[in-house]
């Protein structure tokens, strides 16, 4: 596929991205070493909805739907009540976890969740990996309790036990528990 009018939109540890009109839809274009294992969990994933949609691949690149949105950092800094948007985040965390899939960028997500029309999306899954002891819930809560945003001391007992036992019951006491801070 022979794409046109590349626009630089930034650089990563291993990749650089550009976007460009694809079909009548603004694309991104991702150059990368390892974008085969991109494409692979992009097509894995393809049926959750907050995973860009794979266009096409080949062994340097991936080019996908372009993910509109304010970076997760900046949603926080901006948002007044962000429980809705930290929650959908959580939910999505959990299908992850449930799939035994582990993102691998959530305790740092400032790239990697971003969110438009109160909806947030993932990006990013060159390093996702298949386990049987995912961490994406409580990688992604590790990152809230950094940021202050929930507190460490009441939430650590929670994880603890949705460690030991990823179950809905206890992924619910999370949900319930941010809700209430």
């Amino acid at each position: 596929m022979k794409l046109t009018n590349l626009v630089y939109l930034s650089r990563g540890k291993r990749s650089n991205v550009y976007t460009t009109i694809y079909k009548k839809k603004k694309v991104a274009v991702k150059y990368s070493h390892r974008a085969e294992i991109e494409a692979y969990w992009l097509k894995k994933l393809s049926k959750l909805n907050f995973i860009p949609k794979l266009i096409s691949s080949d062994n340097k690149r991936i080019i996908y739907e372009f993910i509109e949105g304010e970076t997760i950092d900046k949603y926080l800094e901006n948002s007044k009540n962000p429980i809705l948007i930290l929650k959908q985040i959580l939910k999505q965390c959990y299908e992850l976890d449930k799939l035994k899939i582990n993102k691998k960028e959530l305790t740092n997500p400032y790239k990697h969740i971003l969110i438009k029309n109160k909806k947030s999306k993932m990006i990013d899954f060159e390093r996702c990996y298949e386990t049987d002891n995912p961490k994406n819930v409580t990688q992604f809560c590790e990152y809230l309790m950094r940021k202050k945003i929930i507190n460490r001391k009441n939430l650590t007992p929670l994880l603890k036990n949705y460690k030991k036992n990823k179950t809905k019951k206890n992924f619910e006491k999370i949900l319930r528990f941010n809700t209430q801070h």
